[in-house]
């Protein structure tokens, strides 16, 4: 038998980090980037973690990566039909994506559900490409008055 310290490495499995300490590892990596790996390991192996969807879609987003940030969305909508919040999150990543007749359609369906923060919604840059559209003021316009 050999030596314990003259053992051949074990093979690299899936999981494993590239060669060098794992901190080496994980100080080249971004906290955005070591989020996104672990919600996706997470949501791999638990796909109707609610919670997890949710941030997850934000970080694809944040990434640059807004369809498959749409794609967790409409997931969390399936799951929580009821819940203002995925609502609001499927409006804003469908107004990034420039889908204006869905993305007021989730805004709606958001408000409808219980969405209050108006001032937020007014303010939030991710429906910037909302804010020339008609049907948008005239949304703005009855938050307003629901918040009177």
């Amino acid at each position: 038998m050999p030596h314990p310290s003259k053992r051949p490495s074990p093979a690299p499995s899936e999981n494993s980090f590239p060669p060098g300490s794992v901190l080496e590892f994980l100080a080249t990596r971004s906290q955005l980037d070591f989020e996104i790996d672990f919600f996706g390991r997470l949501l791999a192996a638990r796909p109707t973690y609610a919670e997890a969807l949710e941030v997850q879609a934000a970080n694809l987003t944040t990434k640059g990566r807004i369809l498959d940030g749409l794609a967790l969305d409409r997931q969390l909508v399936a799951l929580r039909p009821t819940d203002p919040t995925a609502h609001y999150n499927l409006a804003c990543r469908y107004a990034l994506l420039r889908q204006h007749d869905l993305a007021l359609g989730s805004l709606r369906k958001a408000i409808e559900l219980g969405y209050r923060d108006f001032q937020f919604l007014e303010q939030d840059r991710d429906l910037d490409s909302l804010r020339t559209d008609p049907r948008f003021r005239a949304l703005l316009r009855e938050c307003r008055s629901r918040a009177d």
